[in-house]
């Protein structure tokens, strides 16, 4: 137990050192990451974290995100569904045992019925007839408590499943979904997008992609810190909530990029929801929370392309990216789609 006590103690010195040490924020979140890099349980950790240090000689908070998202967050929820599982087969057998036991209290009543079926065929006299009728008064009442019981337990069952269920969707839209933003995470746009672009190939309807990028969101960063920069990220994140409804899919894409999807949408359509976006988040005043300090306005480079036939997800992306790279090339916060020159000259600029 000695022993156990102080390695976690020693784990627990690496991960507060190496906090100290990049000068990052000591929240649980950073600990629990760098907790596990110094157990060393789980390698692509270690080595995304390694190979990170070696590129860039530090880690931002977005790596920080999408490191816990892909090598932790996952295995959380993963541990969370096993124990709601585990749950739910205790549940079942839990009532499996009590119906064989109904079932056994079945076979002997029927036992029972028999017996007094025979016994009634030789009865002699008041007294003997009494005795049976009082031997299968008694079964049928023993009968009526063993089914009351089940009956009882069988409602109890249900309703632990039904909330066991409500626990696994509660689950899966935590694991789909970016705890920042409150948007759809990079899995939940990855699922929905695919879905969303079988449908409108199999269905020859219109659907259009906006990919944007805060502006100079690294620099808010540098200038105020990681806690603004989250600040920001959630100023995006309810200016698309405010502004996107219905059908269309909305998720943080990745550190301070975001997607929306649009479903029978065509391409002006498209460059009008787009520039609602842009203008609804510039239309927010960024104030730091600790001081109240003014710190100016947040604005979005915007890309937005089409689905064609022949189409895949892919290269609908890739589109929307080369138009977004393309809007912030000539000067940021503005929409550029596949039809502006801009967007012509971004591929060219990409083959040369």
């Amino acid at each position: 137990m000695l022993d156990e006590h102080e390695r976690t103690l020693a784990f627990a010195e690496v991960a507060l050192g190496q906090i100290k040490s990049l000068r990052q924020t000591a929240v649980p979140r950073n600990y629990e990451i760098w907790y596990v890099y110094a157990t060393g349980y789980n390698p692509p950790l270690n080595k995304i974290i390694n190979e990170t240090l070696a590129h860039n000689g530090k880690l931002t908070e977005a790596d920080l995100d999408q490191i816990y998202d892909t090598y932790l967050s996952q295995i959380k929820t993963t541990d969370r569904i096993d124990k709601v599982g585990a749950r739910v087969i205790g549940e079942i057998d839990d009532v499996m045992a009590l119906m064989t036991d109904a079932l056994g209290m079945s076979a002997s009543y029927e036992e029972s019925l028999s017996g007094a079926a025979r016994q009634l065929s030789a009865v002699k006299n008041h007294d003997q007839l009494k005795i049976i009728i009082e031997s299968l008064v008694k079964s049928t009442q023993e009968m009526r408590e063993t089914n009351k019981v089940l009956e009882d337990r069988l409602q109890l069952s249900k309703t632990e499943i039904a909330n066991l269920q409500h626990s696994l969707d509660a689950i899966r839209a935590e694991s789909l979904t970016d705890p920042l933003t409150g948007l759809g995470n990079r899995k939940y746009f990855d699922r929905s997008i695919e879905r969303a672009v079988e449908h409108a190939l199999a269905n020859n309807e219109l659907l259009s992609l906006l990919m944007f990028d805060i502006d100079h969101f690294k620099s808010f960063n540098d200038s105020y810190g990681h806690l603004t920069g989250d600040q920001v990220l959630r100023l995006v994140g309810m200016s698309l909530k405010q502004t996107i409804k219905g059908q269309d899919i909305t998720a943080r894409y990745g550190g301070e990029e975001f997607a929306v999807v649009l479903p029978n949408t065509g391409l002006r359509q498209a460059l009008t929801v787009a520039d609602h976006i842009r203008c609804a988040v510039m239309a927010k005043e960024l104030k730091k929370k600790s001081t109240g300090e003014i710190l100016g306005r947040v604005t979005i480079s915007v890309g937005v392309s089409i689905l064609k036939p022949g189409d895949d997800t892919d290269s609908l992306i890739e589109r929307a990216d080369a138009c977004l790279y393309a809007a912030k090339r000539n000067g940021r916060n503005r929409v550029i789609c596949e039809v502006d020159p801009e967007y012509a000259t971004e591929i060219q600029n990409q083959v040369a």
